[in-house]
């Protein structure tokens, strides 16, 4: 879930509220606003004569805000309260489209509280999300239909406090309830908003073995060239590439592996 998720007035919508977020939410308070805008998300995407209420251009604004404020009057913090109000006056695409924005800048809330360890956000739910791709236990724990919310968030309790920042914490328990997918899928849709907040593009390098400083931003500097933007990259060490490296960086895929070139070099001896 990206701004890229969004098409029509849904997308000034998400960039005039991305600007109030980084305007009026203050780093102390962005991680109790980005909990309680989930919050909020998920009530509205649960209630769907809601969200028809606040996308229909025949009911009134003031009659929206009024709605608003009665459902979640004492219940949010002031800051959040405003911040939904604003996001329901705006104009969107769809009726999906308000939950899924109000989502998307909690989400990015939480990045944000922080602070200047916002890298390591995305790093930690990378590193999660692999642990998770790699460790059947794991995955299966995080997956079982029989365990509740609460048990599965008690077990990220035990394996991550105290060793990752807290709001790649608070992320990674938004990936327990089914909304975003299955965990790990949920957690790299996470990683990718979290870059997003940051103003980066992510990008996965797969590599035969692990790359030294220089290499790694070689790369990094190369990439950010090529797409006009600052790239921010994790490494998946995968000995089957014999040597070189393979990229991933949104919908792009850069095969520079020795294992691609022997395999296209064996298809064209085959075809003589």
């Amino acid at each position: 879930m990206t701004l890229g998720t969004f098409r029509g007035p849904s997308v000034e919508a998400i960039a005039a509220l991305t600007e109030e977020l980084t305007d009026k939410v203050s780093p102390a308070e962005s991680a109790t606003v980005g909990s309680e805008l989930v919050a909020v998300a998920d009530t509205l995407r649960h209630e769907g004569a809601l969200r028809r209420i606040f996308t229909d251009v025949a009911v009134a604004s003031d009659a929206e805000v009024a709605i608003i404020r009665q459902l979640f009057g004492g219940k949010i913090s002031d800051t959040a309260l405003e911040f939904v109000v604003s996001a329901v006056c705006r104009r969107w695409t769809n009726g999906g489209d308000l939950a899924t924005g109000i989502d998307l800048l909690g989400v990015k809330a939480i990045v944000l509280s922080a602070g200047d360890q916002g890298q390591a956000v995305v790093d930690e739910l990378f590193g999660l999300a692999e642990l998770v791709r790699t460790t059947p236990e794991l995955r299966s724990a995080l997956s079982d239909p029989a365990r509740s919310v609460a048990d599965k968030s008690a077990l990220l309790d035990s394996l991550l406090g105290g060793k990752v920042q807290a709001a790649t914490l608070e992320l990674a328990k938004l990936a327990l309830n089914g909304t975003r997918g299955v965990a790990m899928n949920a957690l790299m849709e996470l990683r990718l908003t979290a870059a997003e907040a940051l103003g980066v593009i992510p990008a996965v390098v797969h590599s035969a073995k692990q790359l030294g400083d220089e290499q790694l931003g070689s790369i990094t500097s190369s990439l950010a060239k090529r797409y006009g933007k600052k790239v921010h990259v994790n490494v998946v060490i995968e000995p089957s590439l014999v040597g070189g490296v393979l990229v991933e960086i949104g919908d792009d895929v850069i095969d520079g592996s020795i294992s691609s070139r022997l395999a296209e070099a064996g298809r064209l001896l085959a075809a003589r």
